[in-house]
């Protein structure tokens, strides 16, 4: 039997201003008008093309939750560049247990988040490398120490928001990714997760809500565009270069 949700629901508690970009963005335009996203898993895929707001909203739901526009747990204060929307002050997060630990990783400020963790580290009193596996994020590659980080500092009971964390990784290692999430769900765990990876979304035991320009539709894994397009390719991958390139 599932344990209760650490979050069961997103909800937009006060419209956004009639000028707002937001009000473009297909994933904020479906929040407006059913008012709140339900999760049912304690792995929640978004999944959808360029465009649909899963970034947007992936992180919107992480800065509500209380962790750091650019990444890390919620002890995380730093700002390298304030580059995140506003979408976040007008969502609530309806949260049904304390959760012990948590982080947000994303993919596109890992670099600052892994500078951080160094400069913290250099302070007196604090040796923050040997949670994050003795080694310096970035004196590894950056599959590696997307890993490193998962592996050591995941410690389970927590909420873990990843915005397409499949950016660094090889095809095994995403499966390696697979079962560390898959164990820390053991653990109590919950996930939400935006992504374009059909190896990740392949987990079981997952919900995925897929983001079009008509809204957010719960859908079965061998629906989701990411895998008829991935399989239709791999098929033929000749008859489909020829396609593309024209000849």
């Amino acid at each position: 039997m599932q344990t209760e949700l650490y979050i069961s629901e997103i909800m937009l508690r006060r419209p956004l201003a009639k000028d707002s970009y937001l009000n473009s963005v297909p994933a904020v335009r479906y929040l407006a008008e059913k008012g709140s996203l339900r999760l049912s898993k304690n792995i929640t895929f978004l999944v959808g093309e360029n465009g649909t707001g899963k970034s947007t909203l992936i992180e919107a739901i992480a800065i509500a939750y209380g962790f750091n526009p650019e990444g890390g747990t919620k002890n995380f204060c730093f700002e390298t560049a304030r580059a995140h929307s506003d979408l976040w002050e007008h969502l609530t997060i309806v949260k049904n247990r304390f959760a012990k630990d948590g982080f947000f990783l994303r993919a596109e400020s890992f670099f600052n988040v892994a500078t951080n963790i160094d400069e913290l580290d250099k302070q007196p009193g604090l040796s923050l490398i040997d949670s994050y596996g003795g080694i310096s994020l970035h004196e590894q590659s950056h599959g590696e120490s997307f890993l490193a980080l998962v592996q050591n500092r995941f410690g389970g009971n927590g909420v873990y928001i990843l915005d397409e964390p499949e950016a660094a990784l090889s095809p095994m290692r995403l499966m390696t990714l697979i079962a560390e999430i898959s164990a820390l769900v053991q653990k109590d765990s919950q996930f939400i997760i935006a992504t374009h990876s059909p190896i990740l979304m392949a987990m079981p035991d997952s919900e995925i809500l897929e983001l079009t320009k008509d809204g957010i539709n719960s859908v079965s894994y061998k629906e989701t565009e990411h895998y008829r397009v991935t399989r239709r390719f791999l098929e033929n991958p000749e008859k489909m270069i020829r396609l593309l390139t024209g000849e």
